[in-house]
């Protein structure tokens, strides 16, 4: 399943996950978007967000951007 996904690093918010008003989800993450801090953040929330482990989360699209493609990988 692919989820486009919004991020808002550095925020005093997070760690946060909410639905968007387009369908998309908006993760809340403390660390800043440097050195990759940020993306992983959001690898580990998404993780337990959809009680997977880390590993079945991908960053598809948008590595160095706030909007993201993101893939999780659930067995049917």
């Amino acid at each position: 399943m692919d989820v486009e996904v919004r991020v808002k690093s550095g925020s005093k918010k997070g760690p946060l996950v909410q639905p968007g008003a387009m369908g998309e989800l908006l993760v809340y993450v403390r660390q800043p978007a440097v050195d990759g801090k940020a993306n992983a953040a959001v690898i580990e929330l998404l993780a337990a967000y959809y009680k997977l482990a880390p590993s079945r989360i991908t960053i598809v699209r948008g590595r160095s951007s706030r909007i993201k493609l993101i893939r999780v990988a659930i067995d049917a």
